[in-house]
C-alpha cells in the first residue's frame, strides 16, 4: 500500500552552487588538461563575455563555453555511463535544504550518513515553547479519564507530534499488520498525555532538558542539510529503496524534484539507473 505524503512534510532549498553541472565539467576537465582550466575557459575576453560589475567597475568573467545542459550529457557519457564509478567531481557543487516537520527519527536515520553531508538540527531544549503550547492547552481538555478527541485539538497535536497514517504496513520480517484507526486514536491520546505531562513539569519549574524526557520520540523537528552532488546521490541510494524507513523514503520524495531542477542530466541519469534499485551508494 502506498501511503501518502503527510501535508506536513516540507523541503525547501535554502542555497546551491550556481552552474552545478559546469563546475563538475571543470573539475573533470582539469583532470586530464595540460592548462590551467580557469584561464582555459576564460581565455578570450570577447569571446567569453567579459562584463563591468557596477559601480565597483570589478571585471566579472561569465562561462560562456559548453552550457549547464552540454556539461550534463558529458558528465553522463565520460563519468557516469557503463558504471565507471569516477564520482570524486561531482563533490564540488553543494545544495542546502531545509527540511520540516519531520519525526525525530527521520532526522536520526539520515543524521547516519557523515561523508559529505553537514546537519544542524532543532533543539528539543531551546525551542520547547511549540510544545509547552500545545501540552498547557491540552490540560484544559482533560476530565479525568477522559479527553475531548476534536479535529481542533487532533490537528494541535499532530503539527507537533507525528504518527503514521492508518493502513497497512509491513514489518523488517515481512509480516503484514494494520494500524486502525482506533489504534491511532490511542496512539493520539498517548501523545497528548505526554504533551500535557511535559507542559506542568515546564510549569513546575522543570528545565526543558530534564521535562523532554518523556515526551513522544517522533516529536516533529526541522533541520537544515547540505550535500554535494555525490553525497546526495548516496543518500537517495540508502533512503529512498523500498525497505527503507516510509518517511525517510518520503524525504527523498520531497528532495528528487530539487535535484532534478539543480542538475537535471544528472539527476535523469540517477534516475534511470539508481533510484529505488538498492545498488551499492557510490
Amino acid at each position: 500500500m502506498t501511503h501518502a505524503i503527510d501535508p506536513y512534510f516540507r523541503v525547501e532549498v535554502i542555497s546551491k552552487t550556481p552552474n552545478p553541472q559546469q563546475t563538475i565539467y571543470a573539475a573533470m576537465h582539469q583532470d586530464y588538461s595540460e592548462e590551467f582550466v580557469f584561464d582555459e575557459l576564460h581565455e578570450d575576453k570577447e569571446v567569453f563575455n567579459v562584463k563591468t560589475c557596477e559601480p565597483t567597475g570589478k571585471l566579472i568573467t561569465e562561462w560562456s563555453g559548453a552550457s549547464e545542459e552540454e556539461c550534463g550529457d558529458i558528465i553522463v557519457k565520460r563519468l557516469l555511463a557503463g558504471g565507471r564509478g569516477h564520482f570524486g567531481c561531482l563533490e564540488h557543487p553543494q545544495i542546502v535544504f531545509n527540511c520540516g516537520w519531520f519525526p525525530h527519527s527521520v532526522m536520526q536515520q539520515v543524521r547516519t550518513h557523515r561523508v559529505g553531508i553537514s546537519f544542524d538540527v532543532q533543539s528539543f531544549r531551546y525551542t520547547g515553547k511549540r510544545l509547552y503550547d500545545v501540552g498547557i492547552g491540552l490540560t484544559q481538555q482533560y476530565v479525568p479519564g477522559v479527553w475531548n478527541h476534536n479535529s481542533s485539538v487532533k490537528s494541535q497535536i499532530e503539527e507537533v507530534v507525528y504518527l503514521r497514517p492508518e493502513g497497512a504496513y509491513t514489518d523488517r520480517q515481512g509480516d503484514r499488520y494494520h494500524y486502525t484507526e482506533q489504534s491511532r486514536l490511542n496512539d493520539l491520546t498517548l501523545a497528548a498525555h505526554c504533551l500535557s505531562h511535559y507542559a506542568r513539569n515546564v510549569e513546575k519549574g522543570y528545565a526543558e532538558e530534564h521535562a523532554r524526557g518523556l515526551i513522544p520520540f517522533d516529536v516533529r523537528q526541522h533541520f537544515v542539510m547540505s550535500v554535494n552532488v555525490r553525497s546526495l546521490m548516496h543518500l537517495l541510494d540508502l533512503r529512498a529503496k523500498a525497505d527503507a524507513q516510509l518517511e525517510c523514503r518520503q524525504l527523498c520524495e520531497l528532495i528528487f524534484p530539487h535535484f532534478e531542477k539543480w542538475v537535471p542530466e544528472i539527476a535523469s541519469w540517477y534516475k534511470e539507473n539508481r533510484l529505488g534499485k538498492a545498488k551499492l551508494s557510490p
